[in-house]
Formats: structure tokens, sequence, C-alpha cells
């Protein structure tokens, strides 16, 4: 560790906290030979006191499920049993100990997060992941998905990644790029050197302390002394880790020939257990004398059963440096050697790598290989197997469904640019019509994730014509599919195409009537539709798509009661990557039912599982509602930054209906802050994003209101219009509020008080929020008249709404009316004020935990460890003034 004075104190740092029970993680980058290691051999070294748990990735065991995570954990797989039921029972698949299915990935993730926590339990703990760019992904995505959850478990979680490395992809955390060492250093690897020789090796190496150490061990005795020529070191243009490498295969190659082939299948293996090495090098002749030579050179350690190179590139020399025949043979002797019964996946693999040509045997292998992992939620591994299947079959029918396969699998696994790559080797045509929708829902993903969903939309309502009824259990999932896509983009022209294609079919034929203008028919039809979606056995996506509908006309109650039983369904079924689209119709039928706080966490909720499944389509959508949120509350930084995070995405895309969320959560925001003339202009944006103004329905009292107020009421004339006559076209949803509020804002005086007064009625059972728009408008309109009196009672009343709500614009337009009128501003109550002081964590936390559940229980929904979860308590208990769990529930009950 010569020169890293400032990288060992940051480990040190990074110890001493886990000590005092505080986590963290840290992935170190940098160059083949620039220390990493030796870094990690530091912490390693300094974690007096700590459990140590540590794993090496294997480039040639790579799509290997969990490999990572199982060798990691083999240790103290006991811990296991201490687990959550389901996460105990999805840690024992993915190890292998039971032959069950994991129904979501998240679990997996969740029960890595919580077994960290309980190894913690007994000191701290430090993981050392080296060489992660050669682990496997789905090792890698539980890992950094726990690391960036760590928060006061006492544990270190250090990565080792090479740079500009092929494989696995680890993000999220914080970086430590290791650079070369500076002369000081690097001359004190140099010892009794001449200056000039020192000079060559110094500028050779760039820094690297592997290449210093092994450029000057390469000198001969004469070259030592000082007889360089100019060709003596290869030319500074030469790539250093290729100089590096040439050195090691330089010396491997100097070994005897059995040596080589021993080291060779070691190379090959990824347990690093010495006993299969020997079996099945002995298949190739070589016996443990062998090894002998590559022990004294110090290129491998041998320490009981296992055999451990000195270095990530010695194995890659020793693998790479054999010829491909060498290769070959390794891998079919390791396959060879390995039990059919115990090692089935690493078998396939084994054998995989050593066929050249179309092996059908091989390809069905790897298949079933695919779906053990896919039954695993390891997504990755799943299509690696299936795209490698695909490449050992003949048959381009056979190779196609594989190749599919593997595009569905690379989709799930959030990689979209690799499933277009898949998608795009597909042979074509297609003679199987099962084969052709498979084909063209893989097509519709890729084009939801980098281009645009009416696009999408449209591949898979061609598909369905050209399917036609010879496949019915396909036809339906592609009709639902292109109604979705349509939705998100705005398309309400292409909705009612999907719903003449099947007007029997309710789930698509709703929408196709509705924005036919049927509305009547629509109604009907959609009133039949929830009442089906209540039966046991619904499909997932009818009842979705049911509490769309139902949301977009207004029909809150009923959206959110199927909204809750989506966002259920995929909770019990481990529906993890339609999890965040559930909980995205969640939170705006909360938010349009004024239900603010559950709409913020369950958003949130659901971004953080977009983010972590990868899906940017639906994390925009959730970004959009959380800026709306934003917009209530006066966070006029938050409100921009999601906004335009959201817009970032759905604007190049024309994700018309993603875009027209975000530019009203803008318009909100200047409405609230009193810019209603940029209001009006976001406003009406918004409101141009879509096709038919029924889906806009939900931001027109906003625009009238913003009309009103800038003094532009012509161009609040159209949008109440629209508004009265759905609210006529469907009486008794919650739209006959707003339609009436806006009625009163647009009329002639001696009419507006009808209205307002029918407005604050017909809010009675409606979101608190909206209540208190009217009220607020009301006595506006009121003082306005000089009824200063009469409108003091509305204006209170709207300030202590939106004081409660915490919506800091609107209660300060509220106060100022009411000290306008002469009544008293003063509403603030004590309670608010504490909750205040709470992080947005400590508030979820806190909010979760009122209502009785467990620290397990609320880690397992916010994605943390339960030790956190602690924390969180214990710093929010004193900042409320409680100390135990029933006063938190009676003080916000209060």
């Amino acid at each position: 560790m010569q020169g890293r004075t400032a990288e060992r104190d940051r480990m040190d740092r990074m110890l001493a906290g886990a000590r005092r029970g505080m986590s963290s993680a840290l992935l170190v980058g940098g160059e083949a030979g620039i220390g990493k290691t030796a870094l990690l051999d530091y912490a390693a070294e300094r974690a007096d006191g700590m459990r140590v748990l540590r794993v090496e990735g294997i480039e040639s065991e790579m799509e290997l499920a969990f490999g990572g995570l199982h060798h990691l954990f083999l240790p103290v797989l006991h811990v296991v049993d201490r687990l959550p039921g389901p996460q105990a029972a999805a840690m024992r698949a993915i190890c292998g100990l039971t032959d069950d299915a994991v129904r979501d990935r998240l679990t997996v993730g969740l029960a890595v997060l919580t077994m960290l926590s309980e190894i913690a339990e007994e000191g701290p703990l430090l993981c050392l992941v080296d060489d992660a760019q050669w682990l496997d992904q789905p090792s890698v995505d539980v890992f950094t998905f726990a690391a960036r959850r760590l928060r006061a478990e006492g544990v270190v979680i250090v990565f080792a990644v090479r740079s500009g490395a092929r494989g696995a992809d680890v993000q999220g955390l914080p970086e430590l790029l290791l650079a070369g060492l500076d002369r000081a250093a690097a001359e004190a690897l140099l010892p009794g050197l001449p200056p000039y020789v020192v000079d060559r090796i110094i500028g050779e190496s760039q820094g690297n302390p592997l290449a210093l150490i092994e450029l000057s061990a390469a000198l001969t005795p004469a070259q030592r002394e000082g007889q360089l020529s100019p060709l003596a070191l290869p030319e500074a243009t030469s790539r250093l880790t290729s100089r590096i490498q040439d050195a090691f295969v330089t010396q491997i190659g100097r070994l005897p020939e059995a040596t080589q082939v021993v080291l060779g299948v070691a190379a090959a293996d990824d347990t690093g257990e010495l006993p299969l090495v020997l079996a099945a090098a002995g298949r190739l002749g070589a016996v443990i004398e062998d090894l002998a030579p590559a022990e004294r050179s110090g290129l491998v350690f041998l320490s009981g059963d296992v055999v451990r190179f000195r270095h990530p590139l010695v194995r890659y020399a020793a693998y790479r440096g054999a010829p491909l025949a060498g290769r070959i043979a390794a891998h079919k002797a390791l396959a060879d050697t390995l039990a059919p019964s115990r090692h089935a996946h690493r078998r396939a693999w084994h054998l995989a790598a050593a066929s050249t040509g179309p092996d059908e045997q091989v390809a069905d292998e790897l298949e079933r290989v695919a779906e053990w992992a896919g039954s695993r939620q390891a997504m990755a591994s799943a299509s690696a197997a299936y795209e490698r299947a695909a490449q050992l079959t003949a048959d381009p029918q056979r190779r196609a469904r594989r190749l599919i396969c593997a595009a569905q699998k690379a989709s799930d696994a959030g990689q979209d640019k690799r499933c277009g790559a898949l998608a795009d080797q597909v042979p074509l045509p297609l003679r199987a019509p099962g084969t052709a929708a498979d084909f063209a829902r893989v097509r519709a993903v890729v084009e939801l994730g980098y281009g645009r969903p009416e696009t999408a939309g449209r591949i898979l309502l061609e598909c369905a014509d050209l399917i036609g009824p010879s496949r019915p259990d396909k036809l339906a999932p592609l009709l639902v599919d292109a109604v979705h896509a349509a939705f998100s983009a705005g398309d309400a022209g292409l909705m009612t195409e999907v719903g003449a294609r099947a007007p029997d079919l309710l789930v698509v034929g709703v929408p196709g009537r509705l924005f036919a203008e049927e509305t009547a028919g629509a109604l009907g039809s959609l009133q039949e539709l929830v009442r089906d979606s209540r039966e046991p056995g619904t499909g997932f996506m009818d009842r979705l798509m049911t509490g769309i509908y139902c949301h977009v006309v207004a029909d809150h109650a009923a959206a959110h009661e199927m909204a809750a039983a989506s966002v259920a369904h995929c909770r019990d079924h481990g529906i993890g990557g339609w999890l965040p689209t559930a909980l995205h119709l969640l939170a705006q039928t909360e938010l349009a039912l004024g239900r603010h706080e559950e709409a913020s966490a369950h958003a949130a909720e659901g971004l953080r599982l977009a983010e972590y499944y990868h899906l940017d389509h639906r994390a925009a959508h959730l970004r959009a509602v959380l800026a709306t949120l934003a917009a209530v509350r006066g966070q006029e930084e938050d409100c921009r930054a999601l906004a335009q995070e959201a817009l970032d995405y759905t604007r190049p895309r024309d994700v018309g209906r993603g875009t027209a969320d975000a530019l009203w959560a803008l318009g909100l925001l200047e409405l609230g802050l009193g810019h209603a003339e940029t209001a009006l202009e976001l406003l009406e944006s918004a409101q141009q994003q879509v096709g038919h103004p029924l889906l806009t329905m939900f931001l027109l009292p906003d625009l009238v209101e913003a009309a009103v107020r800038a003094g532009r009421p012509e161009r609040a004339a159209e949008p109440t219009r629209l508004l009265a006559a759905w609210a006529a076209a469907a009486p008794g949803t919650p739209l006959d509020a707003p339609a009436r509020r806006c009625l009163a804002m647009t009329a002639r005086d001696e009419m507006a008080e009808e209205h307002f007064k029918a407005a604050v009625q017909l809010h009675q059972g409606c979101g608190d929020f909206e209540r208190a728009r009217t009220e607020l408008l009301h006595g506006e309109w009121l003082r306005r008249l000089r009824r200063k009196i009469d409108a003091r009672d509305h204006l209170r009343e709207a300030l202590e709404v939106f004081e409660r709500l915490g919506a800091r614009p609107w209660a300060r337009r509220a106060r100022a009316e009411l000290q306008a009128a002469g009544g008293s501003a003063d509403v603030t109550g004590p309670v608010d004020g504490r909750v205040n002081r709470l992080s947005p964590q400590e508030r979820e936390v806190v909010r979760l935990a009122a209502t009785g559940a467990t620290n397990r229980e609320i880690a397992t929904q916010l994605f943390l460890s339960p030790r956190t979860v602690g924390h969180h308590l214990y710093r929010a208990f004193p900042k409320l003034g409680i100390s135990s769990r029933t006063e938190l529930a009676e003080l916000l009950a209060s």
C-alpha cells in the first residue's frame, strides 16, 4: 500500500464507523494492477474484531445466476433461518437449498439486506467483492440494492471494479478511483536499480504498482545494471494492461506443460475447490504435484481445499494464454467431473463453453438453466442462458423462440438496450402465431423504453390483426397491452381503434366507446367491468386497466378500490415489475381524493421500485405525481426538479399523458405562488399534449382559475363548458363540485353565489384540498363584494385545511385574504410543527409505525433494514416529544 495514505485513511474511517454501528459502501475503480485488490486486502487486515466475508468475480462463470451471492454467504447460511418467511424461502431457493421458485427479485434484494443486518447483530461486518465486473449480474444487483440502503447496521461493503472491463454493472455507490503512484512512492518499489532504469520503468508503468513490480522482476541481471536498449521495453504507446498480461503469460509459459494444464483448469473453474480442480485436471493427465511449480513461483496459493490465484490478472493470463483447444478441454473436463444432480447449472455452462457449433442437447440443458434462473428472478442470467442456447440451435424457428425468450428476460432484468439487440437477431419470418405475438410484445417493450408509446401500441395492434382469432390466448393480452401503450401516449384515436378490434371484450371495448363519444354506453360497460373486476380470479391487467378507466372518468372511489387491489395482487404474488405501475395508479387516486400523505408515500415507493427495476417510463410518471404533491406543498425546488426530470424523458418520446401530468404540476405550482399568467400557459400546454379532452379533465379547474386570475376570462370559457358538460353526462362523480366552482368563477355575480354554495356542498366526502380551494375562492369573492364578515368563515376554514395539509402557498394566500377581511389568521397547531421537524424518511417510518407495523414490516415496505428503521424511530421520538409507539399513534391521530 505504498503511496496510498488517503485511501488507507478512508478505509480506516469506514471500519471505525462500522464499529460505532454505522454502515457505508464504496466502489473502488481503476485499471488492472492499480492496487484495488491490495486495498481490499488492507481492509481485511485492519478489520480486527469484525467478521469478513469475501468473494471474487471470475469471467468464465459470470453468467451463473447468484453464484457470487452464494459464495459470499456460504460461511453464514445458517442466518437464513432468522429471516422473515418469504425472504428466507427466496434465499434458500437461490442458494440451491430448495427447488422452490422465487416470485419477485425484490424479495431477494430485501433478503440480502435483512441478512446483512442479521449477521451484523453479532458484530460489525466487512464484505469485500473483488473483480465485481466479473460477478454475475443478479448478485451485483442485490448487493448494490442492499449497499445503497444500509444505514445503521455496522456493515461495510467494498466493491472493486476494473475500469473499462466488460461485465456486470455496479451503480449508485460512492466511488474511489485509484490513480497511479507518485514518483516517490513508485521509487520505493524499485530499490537497488540505477536511476536510468527507474526512469524507464516508471515511465512505462505510469505509476501502476503491479506493473512496477512485474516489469522490474522481468529484467535480466544485465538490464538491472542499466544495460537497456531503446527496444528493451515495449513502446509507451502500447496498452499497460497488455504489457502486464504479457508478463504473466510469459511467466506461465515457462512452467511445465502439465502445470499449465492445471492452471488452465483452475482458471476455468469458479469454485476454487482444489479437489474439483485436481479431479478435472486428472482427466487431462495432470496430478497434484504439477501444481508445485506454480505454487513456488507465487502464481497461486493453496490453503486446505482451496486454490487461489495471486492476482486476477494471473487467472486471466492462465485462461486466455491457453490455446483454444486447451480452454475447451478444461471446460469439458470440469463438466465431466461435476455431478449432474448437484451442479446441473454449472455443468451446462461448462458444456456450452466447450461447444464450437450447434448442439441441441447442450442447448436444451441451457434452456433448463434459463428456466431455473428465471424462476429465481435472476433475469439477466436467464437471458444469457437463452441467448447461448439460441447460438447452439440450428433450427431457425427454435432459435427464434429462444432469442425471443432471451429478449423477454433481458427486458425483465431492465436491460432494454440488450433486449433490442436480441430482438434484432430473431430470424424472420415467424411461422407460429404464438411466437409472433411474443415477438411483438418484445418489440413493444423496446419501443416503450427507447421510442414512442404510440409506436409500441401500433406494433401490438398490427400483430393482433396478423394472428387474428387463431390464438385467442395471445390476442387479448396484445390488445390490452396496446390500450395501455395508447393511454400512455394520450392517443385516444388509437384506443378507439383497439377497442373496435374486440368490442365485446370489455377491458378494451370500454375505452373504445368512451373516446368515440358513446358516453352513456361506455359508463354502463365500465360499471359492469368494475363488478367483474371484484370477482375472485380477475386477471391483474383487467383490474388495473379498469382502475385507470375509473380514474379517467373521475370515479375516484372505484379507481382507488381497483388500484389498491392491484397493489395487493402484486405484493401477494411477487409481481415486482408491475408494482410501480399499480402504485402509480394508487397514488393518483389518493391525490384526487385529497389523501396527500398516502399519495406521497405510495408514489415514493413506486419510484424506488421503478428505479430498482430500471423502469424509466414508469419512473417519469411517478415523478410527475411527486412533482404535483410538491407543488401543493409549495416545495418549489423539488417540484421543478421532479417535473423537469419527467419531461426530459416524456417529451422526446411523445409520452403525452406523462408530459401533461408534469406540466400540470408546474402549472399548479405557479398558480399557488400567484403567477397566474405563467400557470395559464403551462396548463394550456398540458391540455394540448393529449388527443381527447377527457384525458385532461383533471386539470381544467386549475386552468379556469388561472385564466380568471390572469384577467383572461375568455380563455376560461371552453374549459368551463367541457367540465360542466362532462359533469352533466356523468352526474354524481367528484367532477360535480369543481364544475360548479368553475361556473361560479365565470358567472355573473348574481349567479356566482349559488354555484359556490352548491360546490361546497358537493365537496362533502371528497378531498379536503379541493374543498378548501373552493372555500378560499368563495371567501375571496365575498371579500371583493365587501362582505367581509361572511368571507371570514370560508377563509378561516380554508386556512385550517391548508395548514393541516402543509399546503404552504395556499395557506399564505388564505391567511392574507383572512387578514384583509379583518379576521385572525393564527391557526397553526403544535402537532404540525413537531411533525415538520422530521426528515422525509423519518416521516414515512413514523407514519407506518403509527399503523402498528413492526420494524421488519416497515423495512420491507421502505426497502430498509430493520435496524435502520429502529434508528429512524430512535431519532424521531425525541423530535416529537414522545417515548413510545402508543403515544405516536395518539399524536398522529390527534
